[in-house]
């Protein structure tokens, strides 16, 4: 069986729409499958189109969050529940097309274990474009994980094998694609062309975008703190260069030595909340993982399911 997931935020209007395409489209490849949407507390009747779908075919279901927390908690609760040897992650908003799941069940019964579908292009995102090519250019040259594709990739296919070894790992701040990309299993990548939003706006605001790079970067690297160490000693070099050029400069002229010595302080003085703020991201995650709070609480499903977002053991 294939479990479908999708995160819904304010989706309403599209929730029809893709269930239609997903009929037409399971219809055509023949094979048994389920449809969890996770509704990420919306503020208007996702949940009730959910329950009203779940009732007329038992092979929808749904749950709702108990308070908004972002798409990537919303999947995580997703794989939490899915039930299928493999899952598909795909956007309420139709800009992922269904039709695309005929290929990547091709290359997961070929045996690829995590299937990437890769834009080709993003058409009408505008300003979302380009925080999307700084964000996969940071993962990719910052943190390392060369093989993510630079164009990036958030719809994408995982095996029974890969959700299990997913749902042990209960950290809080982390980019679900990054982890899954972290994990290793045999993963492959087609193309796609992302479709225009077909209805509604996105929930997807600049300080979850801010938010994501930074436990991206903090859950996988540890190259800004490094890079501040070196900036550190860097900057420590050049202000002492400037004291000495500024005692100097007093011993000749008799002024300058103040200007001098203001900037290497306050270039120091930066430096050091700049570093002071690294290692508090670091720290508020520590922090995080240690209180051990669920990533999610359950408000109301469509049928029994577990409350909380503590990691499930695998099957």
């Amino acid at each position: 069986m294939l479990s479908i997931l999708t995160p819904a935020f304010n989706e309403a209007t599209n929730l029809d729409a893709l269930y239609a395409r997903l009929v037409a489209t399971m219809s055509q490849l023949g094979i048994e499958w389920e449809w969890l949407i996770v509704d990420d507390h919306s503020r208007d009747g996702t949940f009730a189109i959910v329950q009203r779908l779940a009732a007329a075919d038992p092979r929808v279901r749904g749950v709702r969050l108990a308070r908004n927390s972002g798409s990537h908690v919303a999947i995580t609760c997703g794989l939490h529940l899915v039930r299928g040897e493999a899952a598909v992650m795909i956007a309420s908003d139709l800009q992922d097309p269904p039709e695309t799941l005929g290929t990547m069940l091709e290359r997961w019964k070929s045996g690829a274990q995590v299937v990437w579908a890769v834009r080709r292009q993003r058409p009408g995102a505008g300003s979302h474009a380009g925080f999307a090519a700084i964000y996969y250019w940071v993962m990719r040259n910052v943190v390392g994980m060369k093989e993510m594709p630079a164009n990036g990739a958030d719809f994408f296919l995982v095996d029974r094998a890969v959700i299990d070894a997913f749902r042990q790992f209960p950290e809080r701040s982390v980019s679900v694609l990054a982890l899954v990309m972290w994990l290793g299993f045999r993963q492959e990548f087609i193309e796609y062309d992302k479709q225009p939003r077909a209805s509604g706006q996105s929930g997807w605001t600049l300080a979850r975008k801010i938010t994501l790079v930074v436990d991206s970067v903090t859950a996988f690297s540890e190259a800004p703190i490094r890079a501040c160490t070196l900036l550190g000693l860097a900057l420590l070099a050049v202000a002492a260069v400037l004291v000495v050029a500024g005692f100097v400069r007093w011993a000749q002229t008799g002024s300058g030595h103040l200007v001098l010595l203001t900037s290497a302080m306050a270039g120091v003085a930066g430096l050091q909340l700049v570093a002071t703020g690294l290692v508090g991201e670091y720290v508020w995650r520590a922090l995080e993982e240690s209180r051990r709070r669920p990533q999610y609480v359950i408000e109301r499903a469509t049928e029994a399911a577990p409350r909380t977002g503590h990691a499930a053991p695998p099957r």
